[in-house]
C-alpha cells in the first residue's frame, strides 16, 4: 500500500538479507522502519507487537527462522529457533503454520543450504499471502457490489473491527481487501473504523491506511457500533480473524463477539474474511479450545498521544492503584457468521462448507 505516495510492503528484504518492517507501536504518530537483524530481535518484535496481525506474524516468525540460519544452521538451530519462536503469540494460528512450514523445510536441506533455503522460503510465504489477500479483495467486492445494487445510490457503509489491513498482513490486507477493491472499481463506499480499545489499533492503524488510501471513512467509539445498525447506516460488518476452527467459530479482536450480536439483532450480514492459513483444522469449538492472549494492563491502562505542540506523551487515563484486566481477544460462535470470505470463495460458517471448499482438510490438520 501507498504511504506519501510510495507503495510499501509490511515487512521486506534488502540486498545484505537485512530483514525490515514497519514499527506499528509508533503509528499513526510517527512512520519509522525498524531492522530485525537477528532471532530475537524478531520474536520480541512479535511480543511486543511491533508487527501485529496474524497473517504478518506468520510472516515475521518465517523470515525469524531465517535470520536464526545465519547464526546457527544446524537442527539444533532449527529447533532452537522454532521453540522461541512459537512461544512469542498463543493465538494466532498463522504462527504454528508458519513455523511447522520452515521447520520441515529446512529439516529437509542440509545444513549448508539452510540460509538460502530459509530466506527463500520465508519470501514465498509473504508472496503467497499477497496472492491470498487480493483473491480475498475479488471475492469479498462480489459482496459489496450487492449492496451497491441493492441501495440503488448512496454510499456502501461498511463497519469493521481492530486492523485487519495492509499492516495486519503483507499487502491489501484481509477485511480492508474488499473495500480497496470496490475503491479502485470506483464503487461509492464509506467505512466505519472503530477504535478498538485498549491498543486502538482501529482508530491508529486502520484510519492510518485509509486515509493515505484515499477511502471515505469515520472514527468512532467503540460502542457505536449497535447503535449505527439500529438506525440503517451499516450495510455490512467485515472483519478479520486470529484462528478460526474448522466448525467456523471466529477468534479476533476483543470486542468483535459484541459487533456480532449487534449484527444479528439488526438483521446485517456480518463476514469475517481469511487466509485458509488461519483456520485451524485441528479444532472445532472455539470458545473451549482457542487459548485467549491476556497482555499487560498497561495496555489498558495508559494512552500515547500528541500535544498541541506536536510532542509524543503517554499518559495514565485510569484511576491509580486500579488494576486491570485485558484480554486480548474474544469468540464469535459460527451461529452469528453470515460467510466466511476466504481465497477461495465465501464459505458459510460450517465445517462442511469449509471443508468442500478445502477438501485436500477434510482429515483435519
Amino acid at each position: 500500500m501507498r504511504i506519501e505516495g510510495r507503495p510499501y510492503r509490511t515487512i521486506w528484504t534488502e540486498a545484505d538479507r537485512k530483514v525490515r518492517v514497519i514499527d506499528q507501536t509508533r503509528l499513526p504518530h510517527e512512520f519509522v522502519v525498524a531492522d530485525l537483524p537477528d532471532l530475537e530481535a524478531a520474536a520480541v518484535a512479535i511480543e511486543t507487537m511491533l508487527v501485529r496481525g496474524a497473517p504478518l506474524i506468520g510472516g515475521t516468525a518465517a523470515y525469524g527462522m531465517a535470520l536464526a540460519m545465519l547464526a546457527d544452521p544446524s537442527d539444533t538451530g532449527v529447533e532452537q529457533a522454532y521453540q522461541r519462536l512459537m512461544r512469542t503469540r498463543p493465538t494466532a494460528v498463522n504462527l504454528r503454520w508458519g513455523l511447522e512450514r520452515m521447520r520441515a523445510v529446512l529439516l529437509a536441506e542440509a545444513p549448508s543450504g539452510r540460509v538460502d533455503r530459509a530466506f527463500a522460503e520465508a519470501a514465498s510465504i509473504c508472496d503467497e499471502d499477497v496472492e491470498i489477500c487480493a483473491a480475498i479483495g475479488r471475492h469479498g467486492l462480489d459482496l459489496i457490489r450487492e449492496v451497491a445494487k441493492r441501495k440503488g445510490g448512496g454510499p456502501v457503509n461498511v463497519l469493521t473491527h481492530c486492523n485487519a489491513g495492509w499492516l495486519a498482513t503483507i499487502d491489501r490486507g484481509t477485511a480492508t481487501a474488499p473495500v480497496y477493491a470496490a475503491r479502485e472499481e470506483g464503487i461509492d463506499l464509506h467505512v466505519w473504523v472503530d477504535e478498538t480499545r485498549p491498543r486502538n489499533q482501529g482508530a491508529s492503524l486502520t484510519a492510518y491506511e485509509l486515509l493515505h488510501e484515499e477511502v471515505p471513512h469515520t472514527i468512532i467509539a467503540d460502542n457505536v457500533g449497535g447503535h449505527l445498525m439500529q438506525h440503517g447506516q451499516v450495510d455490512l460488518c467485515i472483519v478479520g480473524t486470529d484462528r478460526t476452527t474448522r466448525t467456523g467459530d471466529v477468534a479476533n479482536k476483543i470486542g468483535t463477539y459484541l459487533k456480532a450480536l449487534a449484527a444479528d439483532a439488526n438483521e446485517v450480514p456480518f463476514y469475517v474474511a481469511l487466509p485458509s492459513t488461519t483456520i485451524d483444522w485441528r479444532i472445532r469449538d472455539g470458545v473451549k479450545e482457542i487459548p485467549i492472549e491476556q497482555r499487560a494492563d498497561r495496555e489498558l491502562t495508559h494512552v500515547t498521544g500528541r500535544d498541541a505542540l506536536g510532542k509524543l506523551h503517554t499518559v495514565q487515563i485510569t484511576n491509580p492503584g486500579s488494576p486491570g484486566g485485558n484480554w486480548a481477544f474474544d469468540v464469535t460462535p459460527a451461529r452469528y457468521v453470515t460467510g466466511l470470505i476466504t481465497e477461495r470463495g465465501v464459505a458459510a460458517a460450517k465445517e462442511e462448507s469449509l471443508v468442500a471448499m478445502f477438501p485436500e482438510q477434510a482429515k483435519g490438520g
